[in-house]
């Protein structure tokens, strides 16, 4: 064989394996892998975190009222790739709480479900709330990642290849 030969053999061989390489990003840059709850800063638009989630993951806002410094516990359910507010928790009244609605005792804590399915949520963690967030078993601080600016939390379908590369970063 010929050196001419087998540089054309070497050439179709890497023209072959390069058109694979592109069909199967492509392909799996087009089939949907899972959910994921999305923190972006709220003006940056960076992703700050990426967290999987399914159908009835619950998603928590825990943090310290800034005037009764007690603690609050907005829970949220992921429904239809959207937060749905299932829960709110608190152990005092204070500003910005609900005086006015339906709220029962349980454990020396008031508790309400509130109305409220949201496609995105705003958030402005601060230092002195200790904003964190709870995603099924894990939580995060989301003053730290965000250092302490607003962010936008949203449920959002990962491709294949995303779901690879969020795990490599």
């Amino acid at each position: 064989m010929t050196r001419r030969r087998c540089v054309q053999r070497g050439v179709r061989a890497l023209v072959v394996l390069s058109a694979l390489v592109l069909v199967i990003t492509a392909v799996a840059a087009a089939t949907p892998a899972d959910s994921a709850l999305v923190v972006e800063g709220a003006n940056s638009g960076e992703r700050l975190l990426t967290a999987p989630v399914e159908e009835g993951t619950t998603v928590a806002l825990n943090y310290t009222h800034s005037v009764e410094k007690t603690p609050v516990h907005d829970v949220y359910t992921v429904h239809n790739d959207s937060l749905e507010m299932t829960r709110m928790e608190f152990q005092s009244y204070g500003w910005g709480l609900p005086s006015r609605a339906n709220v029962t005792r349980e454990n020396g804590w008031y508790v309400f479900d509130p109305p409220g399915d949201y496609e995105e949520l705003y958030v402005e963690p601060g230092r002195v709330a200790g904003h964190r967030l709870r995603v099924g078993d894990r939580t995060y601080d989301l003053v730290e990642r965000s250092n302490a600016e607003g962010v936008r939390l949203h449920v959002t379908e990962r491709s294949v290849l995303r779901t690879a590369l969020d795990r490599f970063n």
